[in-house]
């Protein structure tokens, strides 16, 4: 295990970290249903009560926050994870909170007609749209689909452009803007889709759902949540059960794997001077951890 330092704890399934430009961050709450901000010294206070289940979190470029709300999970005492929908869960929704005083307006909830299931993570391109997973709600004795897609901060379109999926979770952009990342949780699977076109992936061959390509894949009983890219291209995800941070590159290495204190290392990002301080939410104790990453993180669009 590295030099791990917890920054701030007592939060309820912490997810979504961003790091604010005076150094704060801001992390989701999934369990409480608020978003969270921790001061670099580790206070913490609310910021949103957005209600629902808040996951990912992304600045845009309007400088407002944009979050993907799963609708909402139930969860029982002994389990630091929701077990199911909340039972007041109607659909997913996107989400625009106000960074000043931590509003949220719900931007989307459905495409085609189709209800959105359970949003779980987003990132921003440079012409200002951004894709999101939908992970799909989990039930007792079945799941939906999960799915991939591309919208428009100011409410005026949202597209579906990879259906179905397993699980998708985390998303991230590859340093050139040409290749969506996205991880699917069961069977710890990190997909690469090549972008044509701003919210346009490549078509995919004849009777194929999408046109995403495995590049690396964990054994055992590993599953994949959240990812951050890293400046030099390689991919960072948090890897559940195992408790690792495995660090991948575009052609499906495992470059490193690095253990945390806690089995359910939900998500990370980077800030510092040197975007090498990395931010990851330890998400079964409730803590939010930070560490001194080898190869800094990449900038983000906005």
């Amino acid at each position: 295990m590295s030099d791990v330092t917890i920054l701030a704890s007592g939060f309820g399934f912490p997810e979504g970290p961003v790091v604010c430009p005076d150094g704060a961050i801001i992390l989701t709450e999934i369990r409480n249903n608020q978003l969270s901000r921790v001061t670099p010294d580790g206070k913490a206070s609310v910021f949103s009560r957005c209600g629902g289940g808040p996951n990912g979190l992304a600045f845009g470029p309007d400088g407002a926050l944009y979050l993907c709300n799963n609708g909402g999970s139930r969860y029982v005492e002994g389990y630091s994870m929701g077990v199911a929908p909340h039972p007041d869960y109607k659909f997913g929704y996107i989400q625009r909170v106000d960074p000043k005083t931590g509003e949220a307006k719900t931007l989307y909830t459905e495409v085609n007609g189709h209800k959105l299931s359970a949003p779980n993570d987003l990132v921003f391109d440079v012409h200002g749209g951004f894709y999101f997973t939908d992970l799909g709600k989990r039930y007792a004795r079945h799941r939906d689909h999960g799915g991939l897609y591309y919208a428009l901060p100011d409410g005026s379109k949202i597209t579906e452009i990879a259906y179905p999926i397993l699980s998708p979770n985390g998303c991230g952009l590859s340093p050139d803007g040409k290749t969506l990342y996205a991880a699917d949780t069961e069977g710890a699977r990190l997909w690469a889709f090549d972008i044509e076109a701003p919210g346009v992936l490549r078509r995919p061959p004849p009777h194929v759902h999408h046109s995403g390509r495995v590049i690396c894949g964990l054994p055992q009983n590993a599953r994949f949540d959240s990812l951050a890219v890293l400046k030099n291209g390689n991919i960072a995800v948090a890897t559940l059960n195992t408790g690792f941070i495995t660090e991948i590159s575009p052609a499906g290495d495992i470059v490193r794997a690095v253990k945390m204190p806690d089995i359910y290392p939900t998500n990370i990002c980077f800030g510092g001077p040197d975007r090498r301080t990395a931010y990851i939410t330890l998400s079964d104790a409730g803590q939010l951890a930070t560490m001194q990453w080898p190869t800094p993180g990449l900038k983000l669009n906005f």
